[in-house]
């Protein structure tokens, strides 16, 4: 529990905490952001870590002069995308390992080909859109391995949802970041940004599996 609600507070008040950490580490700063959004986008059982507010927030830094903005945008575009190419790379290796193949009752070679069609016609849109939605933005490049999406296909979509991703949130926060208003309410836009696209995700799911009950 005490693991837990450090996370929550550090999720809660990034802004304090990266902060202090400028402060007293300096450019080290560039190394720890790379290594929260290359984990949180590449390790498929660390989807809870703050990778919208930590894109706004070093945003509003840039912008004070606490850090430098083209810097950490390519330096964070590049972890967001290779830390997909290794969620990737994880799914696609491990996943027919863990099946099995038809030899496991656990896999169904029917559902894999639905997946494997599903990504291969609309995965670029599921890779770009899941950018910026926690916990889904985690899972969909290791479920686009599983289903054997083409390499060069997942490449392209997924550097151009870290581009629009890093590149969006971290202006937004570069031009809002530091408005009083925003800065008063921060702990609120925080979690309205986890929790409205995770909300719209279910609402889009329920009314797909009611048409599919209806058909």
């Amino acid at each position: 529990m005490e693991i837990i609600s450090t996370l929550f507070n550090f999720i809660l008040h990034v802004d304090v905490h990266l902060a202090q950490f400028v402060t007293t580490y300096g450019a080290w700063v560039y190394a720890l952001l790379f290594l929260i959004i290359f984990v949180e986008t590449g390790v498929v059982v660390m989807p809870f870590l703050p990778g919208d507010s930590l894109l706004f927030v070093v945003g509003a830094m840039c912008a004070v002069g606490l850090m430098n903005l083209p810097l950490v945008m390519g330096l964070l575009i590049a972890a967001a995308v290779l830390g997909n190419q290794c969620n990737y790379t994880i799914g696609r290796y491990f996943g027919p390992k863990v099946f099995q193949w038809e030899n496991s009752k656990f896999f169904n070679k029917n559902a894999f080909n639905q997946a494997h069609e599903f990504y291969e016609k609309y995965g670029g849109v599921t890779i770009i859109a899941a950018r910026f939605m926690p916990f889904l933005r985690t899972f969909a490049p290791f479920v686009a391995g599983v289903a054997q999406m083409t390499r060069s296909k997942f490449t392209l979509f997924d550097v151009t949802g870290g581009v629009l991703w890093v590149g969006g949130v971290t202006t937004v926060g570069y031009l809002f970041g530091n408005i009083p208003w925003v800065k008063a309410h921060l702990d609120k836009i925080i979690w309205g940004a986890i929790l409205i696209p995770g909300l719209l995700v279910l609402f889009g799911a329920w009314k797909a599996r009611r048409k599919a009950v209806a058909a």
